[in-house]
């Protein structure tokens, strides 16, 4: 069975729905976005500390969601939006080492986007306790 419709989509990046990151920002007050859609190829934010960062982070849905993981315990802080794809390395590494995981219901549909995703979401919370360096 050819399973490759099931976890494509036309691009790795996917505009956050306006309406559930100001529920999000409303409940956690974000101060930090490493991945901003925008025109800036330069902009890496894995590549910049989080510390002390209260992190939004809806990285591109690819190989190196793993890699945006595991900066989650540098931050005061960080809230992923993601494909929820349980059967992946990262999700098993990294997710699953969260703090809360929350599954969307239904099929969120991403800014700009005329139909819903074609997988489903999940919001994956790491917080900073006085235990953690």
């Amino acid at each position: 069975m050819n399973r490759r419709p099931f976890f494509s989509s036309a691009t790795p990046s996917h505009a956050t729905p306006k309406a559930l990151y100001a529920d999000l920002d409303a409940e956690f007050h974000f101060d930090f976005d490493p991945c901003p859609l925008s025109d800036a190829p330069s902009f890496d934010g894995k590549a910049l500390s989080w510390t002390a960062r209260r992190v939004f982070c809806n990285p591109p849905y690819g190989r190196t969601v793993g890699e945006w993981l595991a900066k989650a315990r540098e931050a005061e802080l960080a809230v992923y939006l993601l494909p929820a794809r349980t059967d992946t390395a990262w999700w098993h590494d990294h997710a699953l080492q969260a703090d809360e995981i929350r599954f969307i219901r239904g099929r969120l549909r991403f800014s700009g986007l005329q139909k819903g995703a074609p997988f489903p979401s999940v919001l994956v919370i790491y917080r900073r306790t006085t235990e953690e360096p």
